[in-house]
């Protein structure tokens, strides 16, 4: 009897042990699971946090851009004005005197020099001087005289200063008269930009004077004194 209480006695404490094991090694395990989902969470946040913190910063960038954008748009905003006027002289005259550009400033007011640079007949260089809506404003310019047609077009484009482009057409009417169309396209600049709105009916009754006058200048052209 004895024997047996000894045996039942150890089986007992064997199944304690087996059973104390078990539970240790479960909530081990159940401890490293919760540890594992715990690090999981916490990347997970982490994660998130960066895409809060890269959106952040893409939405930062994109309304800094868009807050650059709104401040310089005026800036890189072009205009294009036109004028033409009938002349009683031959196109051939017109497109002589026109290609005149060291006398342009006889005839256009907010022009205040063109000098042709030397030995590059091609290139000039343009100073314009002028009081728009109250505000004296002066802008120079390099520009560069494209191919012409002869008797028919003149135009040009600048590479320095000022952003602007323009064209001069001579349409005949018949043996002594002709039309004259000038085009003029440019980049508002900044400190124009408060009145962009006002600026081309401005500029485009500037061109139609400077026509005016240019009707006047080129009937005279040839006997007038040549710049050099």
């Amino acid at each position: 009897m004895a024997a047996t209480a000894t045996y039942i006695s150890s089986s007992s404490s064997i199944l304690h042990l087996r059973k104390s094991k078990n539970n240790n090694y479960n909530c081990t395990r159940k401890s490293s699971i919760n540890a594992l989902f715990s690090v999981g969470k916490s990347l997970n946040n982490l994660n998130n946090s960066l895409i809060c913190l890269r959106n952040s910063k893409y939405s930062s960038s994109q309304w800094r851009r868009r807050k650059s954008y709104r401040y310089t748009s005026p800036v890189m905003e072009w205009q294009d004005c036109s004028s033409e006027i009938e002349v009683d002289i031959p196109c051939s005259l017109a497109y002589q005197c026109y290609s005149d550009r060291e006398a342009i400033p006889q005839w256009m007011p907010f022009i205040s020099s063109v000098s042709i640079v030397k030995d590059k007949p091609d290139l000039s260089k343009w100073s314009l001087k002028y009081e728009v809506f109250g505000r004296d404003v002066e802008f120079s310019w390099l520009a560069r005289n494209l191919k012409p047609i002869l008797n028919q077009k003149i135009h040009w484009r600048s590479l320095e200063g000022l952003p602007n482009r323009g064209a001069v057409r001579f349409f005949p009417k018949g043996p002594s008269s002709c039309r004259v169309q000038l085009t003029v396209s440019y980049e508002i600049p900044q400190v124009l930009a408060p009145v962009a709105s006002a600026l081309k009916p401005f500029l485009e009754g500037l061109l139609s004077n400077g026509l005016e006058r240019f009707a006047k200048v080129a009937k005279n052209y040839e006997s007038l004194p040549k710049i050099k």
